[in-house]
Order: structure tokens, then sequence, then C-alpha cells
């Protein structure tokens, strides 16, 4: 597949620079491209539908051309060319366009030179981790920044004859570079390090509505907005219309409440919106997942999309031609999961009718994959038409407990034929960095353009979400987009729930119809406790180390306790039940003895992590467990003697018992 992938690159390099263009805004009478209306397209929401015809958007990364995952980690793929002096061009590009994103997990303070239209000296000089620290004007927050382990950098960089980026250092590693070229003679202002006042005024605007913690529909559309509200019970077997207009206009926004009633694992309630009477509906999921819901819970709380305490919200516009219709399907489900839910939707919206010649219409791509077939990547989008790609959402779980090794798989994208885009992991394509490490992408975190929906090692999964604003995917013929599953070769066993947002001026040839087999949450029988993510409590006299030598996809943890030392581990994110209970340890010489206690209940004799050798015990049966509301820890207690004074401890397994 990536040898594939890398012919299609080599091709597409050698025609891209011939490329189509894009619509152009407009400032006053003057129609150009500039700083300015590319950053426009973050205050002008109302504009997300309209196409950028004939742009080609397209990406410089890291990625490894051979097939393997090397997309960074030794440099050997992360530069285009090695200058006679030994720096390296990391980014060159012939034509007019804009760098709309760059991205990196691992920046230096190595000098990068920015050459724009002039290839004989820079027009700008700035320190890689200063596009990120907030420290150079105008590459600053809340464009700029970084989270999730990952550096992200969103302010446009425009060009009108080309642009080449060089780093002065000899290593770079990860990165990632999007950019969108122009060619509809429009004019276009070059990036200066000297922002207009136009450009502060944008800056500042955005750095408002993005620091709001609870963005309305009015503070996005400057639109004459008619709210429809609908009070209703949704009843398992039926279906609700919420709204159904006859008439031309555009949804600014939909919003229900409570979020509460959607929670839980059986996602049995569906939105379908279907626009102008079409034969398939343009949306049509379980309403969880298209709010950015993962794994029975409200996860997303971007600026335009996800959940906001009992708020459903999203507000992305929706134009449409002569009717909407905007239906919760309430499926039957087992038991308790099948009752009645009361519910407020509001939606909002103007009379404005969609332009068909300029803008498309609001379409989701629902797909279910479990398990993810092995060799092939899971398909985010594939779409016939003219339009553009604005928004995933991503959960993704192992089917092997363990490591989220899946996660190392990378996005692709295919535009009109041709291949495009080529990422360096998965956390990577939703602006992270380096899952499975303490404050990295290692939990829920939510930004406005992207975000973690949780991750856990536990129950293998992990979940993000990320919007293209500025950065949206234009295609006029056809996209594919898709992500694969493990390191190499799609092999690693996965159950992925995506939903892809895009406009088009095409409905959507087949639509997956949700049902309870499909929306239901995987839980897995056999839980892995890694070290490095549990949450600890230590009493007594005990040092720490930590090492990865050991090929458990972790770290191991080297407890080197004193006397009546303990480590008291929390278990609140394991579900209620009886567990048998297991330690992956490594015995060795100095290896000591310790016994398992909860709270004051002592649960099994002493242990010893002793060997003559050091060996690998992968399952040393430690004890049966039962984990409630009320006894969700276990406690570790040590018993040390001369020369036997440590415990590796690599992992702890929970086996669900029947």
């Amino acid at each position: 597949m990536k040898s594939f992938c890398r012919l299609l690159l080599l091709l597409f390099l050698t025609t891209a620079c011939t490329g189509n263009k894009p619509d152009v805004k407009k400032i006053g009478n003057r129609g150009i491209h500039s700083t300015e209306t590319e950053l426009e397209s973050f205050t002008d929401i109302g504009s997300l539908g309209r196409y950028s015809d004939k742009a080609v958007c397209a990406q410089t990364s890291s990625w490894d051309t051979t097939g393997g995952n090397d997309d960074g980690f030794s440099g050997k793929y992360s530069f285009l060319r090695k200058n006679e002096d030994g720096s390296l061009v990391v980014f060159e590009v012939r034509g007019s366009g804009v760098i709309n994103r760059i991205w990196t997990p691992t920046p230096n303070s190595d000098t990068l030179d920015f050459y724009i239209d002039d290839f004989t000296k820079p027009s700008f000089s700035v320190s890689f981790i200063d596009l990120f620290s907030g420290k150079v004007y105008p590459f600053v927050k809340p464009l700029c920044g970084n989270q999730l382990g990952g550096y992200y950098c969103y302010l446009p960089v425009t060009f009108s004859e080309g642009c080449r980026i060089v780093s002065r250092g000899n290593r770079i590693q990860f990165h990632q570079i999007q950019y969108r070229l122009y060619n509809d003679g429009i004019k276009v202002i070059p990036f200066s390090m000297q922002p207009s006042v136009e450009t502060k005024d944008l800056l500042n605007k955005i750095s408002e509505l993005w620091d709001s913690k609870r963005i309305s529909v009015s503070d996005i559309y400057n639109s004459k907005i008619t709210t429809e509200t609908t009070e209703t019970e949704l009843i398992p077997g039926g279906s609700k219309k919420i709204f159904d207009l006859k008439k031309g206009g555009r949804i600014l926004g939909i919003e229900i409440s409570p979020a509460s009633a959607f929670e839980g694992l059986f996602k049995n309630t569906d939105i379908r919106i279907t626009w102008d009477n079409a034969k398939t509906p343009a949306v049509y999921c379980p309403l969880a997942d298209f709010f950015g819901y993962a794994y029975g819970t409200p996860s997303m709380q971007s600026f335009l999309h996800g959940s906001n305490g009992e708020y459903n919200y999203c507000y992305f516009p929706m134009p449409f031609d002569r009717s909407a219709k905007i239906e919760l399907i309430t499926r039957k489900a087992e038991g308790n999961n099948s009752v009645s839910q009361k519910i407020v939707a509001r939606i909002l919206y103007s009379d404005e009718k969609r332009d068909p010649e300029k803008e498309g219409r609001f379409n989701a791509y629902w797909n279910k994959n479990n398990p993810a077939k092995k060799g092939v990547p899971h398909t985010l989008a594939d779409i016939k038409g003219r339009g553009h790609y604005i928004g995933t959402i991503l959960q993704a779980q192992g089917l092997k407990a363990g490591m989220t090794l899946f996660f190392e798989g990378d996005d692709s994208t295919a535009v009109d034929g041709e291949f495009r885009m080529h990422g360096t992991g998965s956390e990577d394509y939703f602006n992270g960095g380096w899952y499975a490490l303490m404050d990295r992408w290692d939990g829920r975190m939510s930004l406005p353009l992207h975000g973690s929906l949780g991750y856990s090692l536990p129950f293998c999964r992990t979940g993000g979400y990320r919007l293209f604003i500025s950065d949206k995917i234009s295609f006029e013929k056809s996209l594919f987009h898709s992500i694969e599953h493990g390191p190499t070769e799609n092999a690693f066993p996965a159950d992925y729930t995506s939903v892809a947002f895009y406009y088009s001026d095409s409905q959507p040839e087949i639509t997956a119809v949700p049902s309870n087999e499909t929306s239901f949450v995987y839980m897995p029988d056999t839980l892995f406790l890694y070290p490095q993510l549990m949450n600890l409590t230590l009493s007594g006299s005990i040092g720490i180390e930590t090492t990865w030598k050991y090929g458990t996809g972790g770290e191991t943890y080297t407890f080197t306790p004193g006397s009546e030392s303990s480590v008291r581990i929390s278990m609140q994110e394991i579900p209620e039940g009886s567990y048998k209970m297991y330690f992956d340890i490594i015995s060795q010489p100095y290896g000591c003895d310790f016994s398992v206690w909860q709270r004051q209940t002592q649960l099994t004799d002493w242990l010893s992590a002793y060997g003559k050798t050091e060996e690998r015990i992968y399952g040393l049966y430690v004890c049966d467990l039962d984990i409630s509301r009320m006894k969700n820890t276990i406690t570790t207690r040590f018993r040390t003697e001369k020369g036997r004074t440590g415990m590796l401890l690599n992992r702890i397994i929970l086996i669900r018992k029947h």
C-alpha cells in the first residue's frame, strides 16, 4: 500500500505546480489572496460551504515512503534534499498559494529560513520551536501552540510565485506541512512578518471567539436567525421530526439537550438529515457519533461542534435549495436500554437559499468497521462529485488487549485520482503526538479545531477529532480519505467508527444504515494496565525508575522500596465486576517479596519477584479481584531483605469472570 502511495506521490510532485486553483474572497473591491483573506475563513464560518474551485490541496510530510514506520524517528525521510552546506530543504513548491498548517511533535531550536517568491534569500527566518511558542509575532495563540504532545501552526503563509523552507540544522524529525495552490490569476499578497492592522484585528477576533466558554450561533453568524424549538419524547421503535421546512434556506445551528439522554453503550438514537427530498439522506448515523461522543460519554467540544454541559451543538452552515428535514430515530434495544427519553431540539436557520454554483450541501459519511479488514485501511470518506472535506471524528479500539499500536497508522488522501497527502501517525493527524505518555496524548482534551476524545490503555482505545477550516481539502471529481490500523500492513485487529463531514454538489450514493449491532460500544474482557498511566499513591520510602527495554509496548517500572513501603493503584477506570488478576513482571536476583491488599483486607500471601536469572513472567496469577464503586483500588505492600530490594512491573492484567 505505502509503495503504491510512493509512486502516486512521485507522479503528483511532477505535476502539482501546473494544478488549478480556487475561488477568491474579496476585501472591499479588491479581488486578492492574502494573509487576511485566509484568516477570514476562521471568522466567516458562513462561507465554509463555498467551493474553492480547482484548488490543489496537498501536504509534504516525513512519512516513511518505503512502507515502514520510520515516519520521522531517524529523520531519514524528513527532508526533500540536503544542501551543500548540510542544511535541509523540508518544503518546496512553485506557483501561488498558501501554507495553512504546520505540525510537529519534535520541534527543535534550529533556524528555519522561509524563501517566499525569491529563492535567492530568505524572506524571514525563525527558530522551529518559535513557530509554536508564541514568542514571535504573528506566530501566536490561538492559531499557534501545543497540546496533546503536538505543536501546530495555522497562521497562513501566502506566496505568489513559490515557497521554500530550509532548516539550518542537520537533522529534523516528524513534521507535516499542508498547503493549497491557487491558479485563478488573482493577485496574491505574500506573507509578511510585519502584519497589517487588519491581520492583527483578525487574530484578536479569532482569539476572542475561541476563548468563549460557550459559543452561540449569534457569535458566529450575522444573519437574521429564526429558531424552531421542539420538545418531544423519543420512544424506542419510533421516529420524530424535529425540523421539516418546505422551502429553501440554511440551517445555522442544531442544538439538542439533554446530552445525557444519549449516553451509554447502546447508541440506539440516530440522526437523519435529508436535503431537497433526496432519495438518500445527507446524514444518517448514531446521534452520539455525530456529536463526538466516545465510548458512551460526550467527549468533543470544538468551537463549531460537540457537547457543552447538557447541550449538543452543531454550527456548521447547511444550505439547501427547496426543503430540509431532520429526524431522530430511536431503535429498540434490549432490557433497560430501551427506554423513552424526553429531549428539546432547537433548529436555528435563515431564509438564505443555497447558491448552487458556489456552495455545496452539507454531508456526513459514517463508517463502522468491526473488525477492520486486515491489509486494508479504514475508509474515512469515499466521495464522488465536487466539494471539500471539512472534518473527521474517529473512535478507534484495539481488539487485542495491550498497547494502542493501531494508532501508529497513517492517514492517506487521494484527490481527483491523484495521491496528495500522507501522514505520519494517527494522533499526528489530529495535531497530537506521543500516545500513552503523561501529559501528551493520554486523555480527553478539546481544542477549537482538534482534540482527543479520550485515551485508555486498559481498554486499548482512543479517538480524536479535527476540523478542516482554513485547510479544507477541495476536490473536483472525487476524494478518497483513509487511515491505517497498525504500524504496517494494516494488521492490528481493531474496531473503527468514524464520521466524516464534507460539502458536495451531489448526494451520497450509498448510506450505511445504523443498527444495534453496528452501533454498540465494544467492551473487552481482558484489560491491561500499564504503570506509565496508572494513578499511583506511594507510602513510605520508595524509588521508581522507568525503562522501555522489556518490549511490552510501554514502560516498565522498577520499584525500589524501603521498609514498610507500599503502592496503591487506582482502579476507578475499571468497570464493576469480578476479575482474575495477573502481574506481568521481571523476576531477577534482587527481586523482593510483595503482597496485594484491598484497603485493609489482604488478598494474597507473600509472592516473590526473585529469580536466579532475569526472566520475564508474562502472567503471574495474583488473585481474584472484585471491583465496585466502594472497592476500586489495590495496594501492593513490599517486604525486602538484604540484596533483594526491587520489583520490576510491566503490566497488570485483568480478565473478567463470567
